[in-house]
């Protein structure tokens, strides 16, 4: 249980981890591992207030996974800062 408790706030303890650990078990282990993460600096600013008030930030990867259904690039990413952890989910392209 202890072991479980370590691995969960190691994989979530900074934002590439939390983003890394999501895109991962999304199913595309290869991007999550080999794909740079830069701030989406367009999305940041856009949505300054919106991300401010979750408490989160948008993020990009430099080499995103396709989608093997849709042939979507899975590029943007939201990531928030729950406590001292940090959970990641799809933005989308928009």
């Amino acid at each position: 249980m202890i072991a479980f408790v370590f691995v969960l706030i190691l994989l979530h303890s900074t934002p590439s981890m939390a983003l890394r650990t999501h895109v991962f078990f999304m199913g595309y282990p290869k991007a999550a591992i080999t794909s740079g993460i830069i701030e989406d600096d367009f999305h940041n600013k856009v949505d300054r207030e919106k991300f401010s008030e979750l408490n989160a930030k948008a993020y990009t990867l430099t080499k995103p996974p396709i989608e093997k259904a849709t042939s979507g690039v899975l590029r943007n990413y939201l990531v928030r800062k729950i406590g001292f952890l940090h959970f990641a989910e799809f933005l989308g392209e928009a």
